[in-house]
């Protein structure tokens, strides 16, 4: 009989290996299945592998890709999760430390972005003092400017933007001209040629989908004024890849934009990705008012360097751009060019009063005169910033930083004022339709309410310091404030709206709430506090009143209710890891209630899964009767209430 229980023993024992080896072998296709997605820029796909080998097996190299990926898709919080893991991981790099930094910068974290600054500092000796204070300052300023925001309304202009990437905004006869990869089947007669470029071994780019983003190739749309009606702009291009940022004559007779296109004597290496620089075209009304056929910039130099952004001078004369041509300060310059006598461009100048080590992008000029550009390598919030200069002839006085809300720890560019008053802007910020939108901006009139409260540690009397509070108006852009060690924040609020707020802290569960003016008449100061709940990784929390009938694994209607308080949790929540673990009493036969518990625990899982929470921010676990509450052991005779206390089912954070 002992023969053949070590038998049994070992037979288990060799599977346990062989399934075990199995994990391990698949969990290393799914790494060289992300790492192929990784390389062809397929971001999206990527972190969904990623996710599926670090669950398999946490590794510094999965997080790490994860934390990139998402930055790269703009999922910022995602992003800082996975950086504040990485960099806690063994041999993580010092760089860790600074995209770390960067994460925390994006989610408005400026406290703590300073401290991760400080710390990569020290670990890189060639980060030189100045690096070092434009850093902080940076996080300094940012959390100065908040907490004073500009008075001007920001509105995210929903009729001109979709899912995709909408930006760059210029005014033409009567309506806007912007940029949009949203894609349209109309602009297949607009574009000429073949495309070619492949972005792997076997495939050539779809006409309508530009494999990095899945969205359409950048075109130029149109709408009109008191027309909601967005269409596609009439120029024929001699491309089928990129066209946008497009600039007008003040007659509407003329235009300049960006595009990518294939060089017929191209500079190629098969095997490799390549990337190809953008170029300016022009193109003038003909006497039937339709587009002549583009020709380009005198200083496209495709297969050297890019040009791009134009913006062309209200007296049509000086066009000026950006580019990364040699001779440069940083990665893209402001330069201008004159037109000769001749209807030509004299030679591009740089505008290097303007220009940092970073990248320079979408100057424009006010009525005013003052000049506005968006820059990544000043003091500002995170990503571009919006700047505005004042020239003095060929010369420019100090530069300003156009400050909070205006500017975002996003990329915030493309400004284009219309007057003193308002204007148009781009920005990737969060909270958007889309991955880029377009956002118009003017001055507030006198505000008459305004909102304050206090962020608690849930359960106590503790204020919490370095929370980032949101105000998010409906229907509207938001704002953000950072507590300090007191925990206390404020806005002024708009009449007649209604808004959501909310908290958030690292580590901790968010909060939100709700506030509104609809219906006030006279100037009031609303009163709302905010409560964070600290999270501990791997702690059973239990849900309440998930009960199975007999036998059974069905969701019943009483505990879909509960799950669905998890759901908006996760929904809360999105950089959220949990494990569901379903448990039994001691009754019965141990195999059949371990069984039992894992098909309870998959039948929640897919239950929430079936509410939209990703399957890879989920897993279903199956622990039987092997983690029993009380004395209640099999043989031990317990109340029915005693053995109810075992049947549960818990969740445990295991990422956050």
């Amino acid at each position: 009989m002992k023969s053949i229980l070590f038998k049994n023993a070992s037979i288990v024992g060799c599977v346990a290996i062989l399934l075990c080896y199995a994990g391990v072998v698949k969990g290393q296709y799914v790494i060289k299945e992300a790492d192929a997605a990784y390389e062809l820029y397929n971001y999206e796909k990527a972190i969904d592998l990623y996710e599926q080998a670090y669950q398999k097996k946490e590794s510094l190299h999965a997080a790490e890709r994860l934390a990139f990926c998402n930055q790269q898709v703009r999922n910022y919080k995602a992003a800082e999760s996975w950086y504040a893991i990485a960099v806690k991981l063994p041999e993580s790099r010092a760089e860790n430390v600074l995209n770390y930094a960067q994460a925390l910068q994006n989610n408005s974290k400026y406290k703590e972005a300073r401290e991760q600054y400080v710390k990569y500092a020290a670990l890189n000796t060639a980060i030189t003092a100045q690096q070092k204070e434009r850093w902080l300052a940076s996080c300094d300023s940012a959390s100065s400017w908040m907490k004073h925001p500009k008075a001007i309304n920001i509105d995210d202009r929903k009729t001109l933007n979709s899912k995709a990437s909408d930006w760059g905004t210029a005014v033409y006869e009567n309506g806007l001209v912007f940029s949009s990869d949203r894609g349209n089947v109309e602009s297949e007669g607009l574009r000429k040629g073949k495309p070619f470029l492949k972005f792997d071994g076997s495939e050539v780019p779809d006409r309508k989908v530009y494999g990095w983003t899945g969205n359409g190739y950048l075109n130029l749309y149109e709408q009109k004024t008191g027309d909601d009606t967005v269409t596609l702009f009439p120029l024929h291009v001699p491309t089928d890849y990129h066209v946008a940022s497009a600039s007008f004559s003040t007659d509407g007779n003329e235009v300049y934009f960006t595009l990518t296109r294939i060089p017929k004597k191209g500079e190629f290496d098969n095997k490799r990705i390549q990337t190809v620089n953008i170029e300016i075209y022009s193109a003038k009304k003909d006497t039937l008012g339709n587009w002549t056929e583009p020709i380009p910039f005198k200083y496209n130099k495709v297969n050297a360097y890019s040009v791009g952004d134009p913006f062309l001078s209200k007296d049509g004369q000086v066009l000026y751009f950006v580019s990364n041509m040699p001779g440069g300060r940083g990665g893209t310059d402001l330069y201008y060019s004159r037109r000769e006598a001749s209807g030509g461009w004299a030679l591009p100048v740089n505008m290097s009063e303007l220009n940092t080590g970073g990248n320079e992008r979408s100057p424009a000029f006010d009525e005013q005169g003052g000049f506005y550009f968006s820059s990544d390598g000043r003091i500002g919030m995170g990503g571009l910033d919006i700047f505005k200069a004042k020239p003095d002839g060929d010369h420019f006085g100090v530069v300003e930083n156009a400050g909070y809300p205006l500017n975002s720890p996003q990329d915030d560019f493309a400004c284009l004022p219309i007057s003193a008053d308002q204007g148009y802007f781009s920005s990737n910020r969060m909270d958007g339709l889309g991955s880029d939108d377009i956002y118009s901006y003017h001055r507030q009139k006198m505000l008459a309410f305004r909102l304050e409260g206090v962020v608690y540690k849930k359960g106590t009397a503790e204020p919490l310091g370095e929370v980032v509070v949101t105000l998010q108006k409906t229907g509207g852009g938001n704002l953000k404030v950072q507590t300090g060690v007191d925990g206390r924040f404020g806005f002024h609020l708009a009449e007649s709206s209604s808004y959501g707020l909310t908290a958030e802290k690292t580590d901790f569960r968010r909060d939100s709430a709700s506030v509104s003016t609809i219906g006030l008449t006279t100037s009031t100061v609303l009163k709302q506090d905010l409560y964070l709940e600290m999270i501990t990784l791997n702690k059973a929390i239990r849900l309440e009143n998930i009960y199975y009938d007999f036998d059974q694994a069905g969701i019943r209607p009483d505990a879909a209710i509960e799950l669905d308080k998890l759901v908006r949790i996760m929904k809360d929540n999105p950089t959220m890891w949990i494990e569901l673990g379903s448990h039994t009493d001691s009754r019965g036969n141990d195999q059949y209630n371990q069984w039992l518990s894992q098909r309870r625990a998959n039948s929640a899982v897919q239950y929430i899964i079936d509410q939209g929470i990703h399957k890879n921010r989920i897993s279903a676990k199956g622990y039987g009767e092997s983690q029993l509450l009380n004395r209640c052991a099999k043989g031990v005779k317990c109340s029915e209430a005693e053995h109810q206390l075992n049947r549960r089912t818990e969740f445990k954070i295991v990422k956050y």
